[in-house]
């Protein structure tokens, strides 16, 4: 089961660019993701909408997903593109019905990494969806993000989405972070 949510007090530390893009750019969520105009797209734990803001543009409908109501009330202080509806919800029980043609988590895998999460995150997927995990790795310093303890490797994760039906089109592990592209069987 996943781990401890970001503490919504320090919400202002998800908005810095300098240390958010260094171990994720924009570009890099962008051509994992290979959206096209029309696409639906979910931010799985969207925080402050930090890298919402970067995908909204190029898709159709997003979904900012965060389980916290205190970083929407954040988002919507800081203000929301008029694409993007905010869902307050537990990624295990998301509020779609194969509508999705992709979903993504930045650096949120380990708060809600479980298997009825995985499950549900295909469920909502459409049949050519796609799902993008950046999340911190458990072979990393912890020097940022949460504690090594609290990370998983993408190893683990890789088994965690083929176990519930997912075929890994793409896998890249840094010092820090780990990247997976993964597809509907």
């Amino acid at each position: 089961m996943g781990y401890h949510t970001f503490d919504a007090e320090r919400a202002d530390k998800l908005e810095d660019a300098g240390q958010r893009y260094r171990f994720v750019s924009a570009e890099e969520l962008l051509w994992a993701l290979s959206l096209s105009p029309n696409d639906t797209v979910a931010d799985l734990g969207s925080g402050t909408g930090f890298f919402t803001d970067d995908v909204a543009p190029h898709a159709g409908e997003v979904f900012a997903v965060d389980v916290q109501e205190e970083m929407h009330e954040y988002y919507r202080e800081k203000g929301v593109p008029e694409n993007v509806d905010l869902v307050t919800s537990d990624v295990s029980d998301l509020p779609f019905d194969d509508a999705l043609d992709a979903a993504f988590s930045t650096m949120t895998y380990h708060e809600f990494a479980s298997d009825e999460a995985i499950a549900e995150i295909r469920r909502v997927l459409s049949p050519e969806g796609r799902l993008v995990i950046i999340d911190w790795a458990a072979t990393g310093s912890g020097e940022d993000g949460p504690p090594v303890d609290e990370r998983y490797s993408a190893d683990e994760a890789i088994d965690a989405l083929r176990d519930a039906g997912f075929t890994i089109e793409h896998e890249a592990v840094r010092p820090e972070t780990f990247l997976l592209i993964a597809t509907l069987e």
